[in-house]
């Protein structure tokens, strides 16, 4: 009976030990992955292929990517990138990053010609229609803090900004 223990134990301690890229973040975080993941794999099959980031990309009005540039993507996962390896991509790129450049990080994802700005209402469209889906007045407490200019712009910089500082409006 205590050989049983010792070994379940043993068994348990090295399980523990191991390097499992799902310890790497919180429950939470693995959930939003999975979202962001389900968004990218667009033909719903588990693996993220060349047409997946294609269609992600066309999706963002970025229709001229090369298939070198998505090749490269690819071959940052060694083999077929499942949820697992997206994971583990992913926790390579962000660790040690602070949560501004992970914002920033994601933020760029929806600015492919690196102009510092979203548009509002694609943005809004892409809230309320992907992923978690916001309703609109969950949009609309997003929008009330973000810095929008009057062509109907968002600053992310100056987003990714407040959300990980606070708004100085607020404090004042």
């Amino acid at each position: 009976k205590a050989s049983k223990k010792a070994a379940a134990k043993r068994g348990k301690t090295a399980q523990r030990g191991s390097s499992n890229v799902f310890s790497m973040f919180e429950q939470s975080q693995i959930q939003e992955f999975k979202e962001a993941f389900g968004c990218v794999d667009q033909n719903r099959d588990g693996v993220i292929n060349k047409s997946d980031l294609k269609e992600t990309y066309a999706q963002l009005g970025k229709l001229n990517v090369s298939d070198e540039e998505l090749e490269s993507m690819l071959a940052e996962g060694k083999g077929p990138i499942n949820f697992t390896v997206f994971l583990t991509l992913f926790g390579e790129k962000l660790n040690g990053t602070d949560p501004e450049e992970t914002i920033l990080a994601a933020f760029k994802l929806f600015d492919p010609n690196a102009t510092g700005v979203v548009n509002k209402d694609e943005f809004r469209r892409l809230l309320m229609n992907q992923a978690d889906k916001f309703t609109a007045e969950e949009v609309d407490q997003a929008f009330a803090v973000a810095p929008i200019d009057v062509a109907g712009n968002i600053d992310y910089k100056s987003l990714c900004y407040i959300i990980t500082h606070g708004d100085e409006k607020e404090e004042s």
